[in-house]
């Protein structure tokens, strides 16, 4: 019981330690601030908007930004600023979607690759190289043609595809815990090893896990600009930061403005994530601990 108190005091002190480290590095807070709101302003868009999504002025067509149209308006006469707030809502939702899909898959065949060892180990193991090495887009793209353009189905397919170094990060963790004498009193306690798996492994790896969640947002993000910049993501009537993007660069040099808010936009929400999931890196950093 003693022993079960120190553990939870040493849990408790690593956490509070890391969450103190963060507070110091300024960048990493103003990735997390940036975020924060952007969440929240994808959250009450309907309410906040200053036009309908769809709402169209033909005779007005594109013009600059000005009073009336704070980030202008695209050649159908949409405002521009209601259609990157509406367009964050789905790129935003790709993003926290397709990284949980990943997470969820990638953490339970790492911990159990990595918990069972052995025979079990080398297949789920070489099943991963093989996926490792597929065309990933090809893939992404046969789902989209077979299965159509599905809003949902554009999160699991990416999804699907990202949780390859996921598995790989969990099964080292694992592979460095499951010697651990609190394993072993888990052993002794007559717990089965699902329940070990679910009690002590994935908890314990979760340092690593949050840190490389917020470099797999960006980079799923990214990932579904492209599909839309591709004409492969998202369809109209709906639009993403990444259809926005591509309608800026097919009109860039008449109107630059669809080009450059949207562009704007998304970078600094990838340099956000970016800027977060370093100061999570360097707070979780064990090493960092000692000194």
């Amino acid at each position: 019981m003693k022993a079960s108190s120190q553990s939870t005091e040493q849990h408790s002190s690593l956490w509070l330690d890391a969450w103190l480290k963060l507070r110091k590095n300024r960048l990493a807070l103003f990735g997390f601030a940036v975020l924060i709101i952007l969440c929240v302003v994808s959250l009450l868009t309907p309410w906040i908007a200053p036009y309908g999504y769809e709402q169209q002025d033909l005779m007005l067509g594109a013009t600059p930004p000005s009073l009336e149209h704070w980030l202008g308006t695209d050649i159908f006469g949409r405002d521009m600023l209601t259609r990157i707030m509406y367009g964050g809502r789905v790129s935003l939702m790709v993003g926290f979607i397709a990284t949980a899909v990943a997470l969820v898959i990638g953490i339970l065949w790492g911990a159990i690759a990595g918990f069972m060892g052995g025979r079990v180990d080398a297949l789920m193991m070489r099943i991963v190289d093989i996926l490792y090495a597929l065309p990933f887009m090809i893939f992404i793209v046969l789902l989209m043609v077979v299965f159509g353009r599905n809003i949902l189905l554009l999160f699991v397919a990416i999804g699907a595809v990202e949780w390859l170094t996921m598995a790989r990060i969990v099964r080292g963790q694992v592979m460095a815990l499951r010697k651990q004498e609190f394993i072993e009193a888990a052993y002794s306690m007559g717990l089965s090893q699902w329940a070990i798996i679910r009690r002590h492994i994935i908890p314990n790896t979760l340092g690593p896990v949050i840190v490389y969640t917020t470099l797999t947002i960006p980079s799923v993000m990214l990932l579904e600009a492209f599909l839309s910049f591709l004409g492969l993501g998202i369809q109209p009537p709906q639009s993403s930061w990444g259809l926005l993007i591509n309608y800026g660069v097919e009109t860039m040099e008449e109107y630059p403005w669809l080009l450059i808010f949207p562009s704007v936009t998304l970078s600094l929400t990838l340099f956000a994530l970016n800027f977060l999931g370093d100061g999570l890196r360097d707070a979780l950093d064990p090493r960092a601990a000692k000194d």
